[in-house]
């Protein structure tokens, strides 16, 4: 196995953060547009809209950072390590800051 530099490291090292970033402004464009639209009161099963399409990107960022925690050593080899630990970064970030949404208020009071 060649070793991986440059602009291939750098992409691993910064995917974490990236998966955080990008679940994180999905979740809260949906927040605010369900809020105007009124999904808290649209039901799908046991969960409102509003929460269901929450959680989608909540669990998406977190399965993609797993996905990519199972690939890293392969795709670099011994210089996985810092890479492996801005995947962990982002997992925990994506868990820690989207999960609260999905227990609390979905809206303030006379938003939807």
């Amino acid at each position: 196995m060649r070793p991986a530099g440059g602009m291939v490291w750098l992409g691993w090292l910064i995917a974490g953060p990236t998966v955080w970033a990008a679940a994180f402004s999905l979740a809260y464009g949906l927040h605010g547009m369900g809020c105007e639209l009124g999904w808290p009161a649209v039901a799908v099963g046991p969960v409102s809209l509003h929460r269901l399409a929450i959680a989608l990107p909540a669990l998406a960022g977190a399965l993609i950072c797993l996905g990519l925690l199972g690939r890293v050593k392969t795709a670099l080899g011994p210089e996985a390590d810092l890479p492996r630990l801005g995947l962990w970064i982002g997992l925990g970030a994506t868990l820690f800051s989207l999960a609260p949404v999905l227990v609390a208020t979905s809206c303030g009071p006379g938003l939807g």
